[in-house]
């Protein structure tokens, strides 16, 4: 079972140190607070912390790997640990100060240290966050700040993490599940061109000691070889210049709306990605609204999290038709771009009062069939791209043994 060092206080205000075995952290504090101690600090033994008994402070030992970014897992984990300690009654400011001390991120060290320095300073929790935009997004803000007024930081820093946790999970499902057909395409074309660079230039020099008459098939290849030989290089740069002006093309405004058209129109998956960001504004928008943030507010930070200038713009005119008090589920339907079915569970959710529910149901929903989507995707992918590369390579090989059977005919 899991050890955990820990530095407390007693009811007489004196210091004490020890070591407490318990499956969870949560767990460690729940026991150590059971006792009527008042906890100051707890470490995991697997942090490789050694604790000096006679100061009650703890030393430096091993520590784990760090890096210096800020990866979802570290928000994920920063969020859920945060949660779990004021839920067991530590004050936010020890919370920081633990969960500091544990933390992967280098770069995420220094952001919760500053959150402590402005808390102590005077400011908020949400208003020490805000304070680093480019970590805590609109969302956190808006969330903890809810949390704050309504003295629930707990419970919603709790949603927040369960959230982020299956936002996660939902975005790495969707990247293992291309991940296969990549390799595929990949190692197809890279078998493509061993056979277009390396086989059919050495069967050439086989052919020219014949001094033979080529076939039309194999002609073609061998130029195609020759061409790809001459050229390569230049192929290269030029679809990398072009990959470059593309990115930069889509940075900006109209081109990323541009291009946001052309996905939205793309036979069969233009539908996905509809329903990819329907379900990220669905989630986004459960998740505000269950704690607590006010539906206009709950709009403006989905328009601004969901990252789709076209979707974002439709928020916000929905947001603007909700100001004048017309009803959500019709502003959806003139927008043109929500299907019936989330439509009408919005227009249940605000004629019953559970609107947050109907968002979160029209969520299951969308990762459902985002899910399906990708399953039969690579289902019919796979087979798709081997008789594909199948049918190239034999034709090659084809063409490149047609000399050879012309030759023992005559021969």
């Amino acid at each position: 079972m899991p050890k955990f060092y820990y530095i407390a206080r007693n009811r007489e205000g004196a210091k004490i140190t020890g070591v407490e075995e318990a499956p969870s952290q949560e767990d460690a504090i729940l026991k150590i607070q059971n006792r009527g101690l008042t906890l100051v600090n707890i470490i995991p033994q697997e942090a490789g912390q050694e604790i000096d008994v006679t100061s009650g402070s703890f030393v430096k030992g091993k520590t784990k790997s760090k890096h210096n970014r800020v990866t979802r897992e570290d928000l994920m984990l920063f969020c859920r640990q945060l949660s779990t300690l004021i839920g067991a009654g530590v004050t936010i400011l020890m919370s920081l100060d633990i969960i500091s001390k544990q933390v992967a991120s280098n770069k995420l060290h220094k952001v919760i240290l500053d959150l402590k320095k402005s808390m102590e300073g005077g400011l908020s929790f949400h208003e020490a966050l805000a304070i680093h935009p480019k970590i805590f997004s609109d969302l956190w803000i808006n969330l903890v700040e809810s949390g704050e007024a309504s003295g629930n930081l707990s419970v919603v820093l709790g949603r927040l993490a369960a959230y982020l946790e299956k936002e996660a999970a939902f975005r790495n499902k969707i990247i293992s599940a291309l991940v296969y057909p990549i390799i595929l395409i990949l190692v197809g074309i890279s078998a493509l061109l061993f056979l277009t660079l390396k086989i059919i230039p050495s069967f050439v020099e086989i052919f020219k000691s014949f001094d033979i008459v080529l076939p039309w098939l194999t002609q073609q290849l061998v130029n195609f070889s020759s061409f790809l030989q001459k050229f390569f290089l230049l192929i290269i740069l030029v679809l990398g210049a072009g990959f470059v002006l593309f990115k930069k093309y889509i940075e900006t405004k109209a081109g990323r709306v541009n291009f946001e058209k052309f996905q939205f129109k793309l036979p069969v998956f233009g539908e996905f990605f509809i329903a990819f960001n329907i379900e990220k504004f669905s989630s986004e928008m459960s998740t505000l609204l269950e704690s607590g943030v006010p539906i206009l507010y709950a709009l403006e930070i989905s328009a601004r999290s969901v990252n789709n200038l076209i979707i974002a713009d439709i928020i916000l005119k929905i947001k603007d038709e909700v100001r004048e008090g017309k009803q959500m589920r019709d502003a959806l339907a003139r927008s043109g771009f929500f299907g019936p079915m989330v439509i009408q569970m919005v227009g249940i959710g605000e004629e019953i009062g559970e609107l947050p529910q109907m968002f979160k149901r029209i969520n299951s929903f969308y990762q459902e069939y985002c899910d399906r989507f990708l399953a039969r995707f690579i289902a019919m992918f796979e087979p798709l791209v081997l008789v594909f590369i199948g049918g190239v390579v034999g034709l090659m090989v084809i063409g490149m043994f047609l000399p050879i059977f012309e030759m023992t005919k005559m021969g």
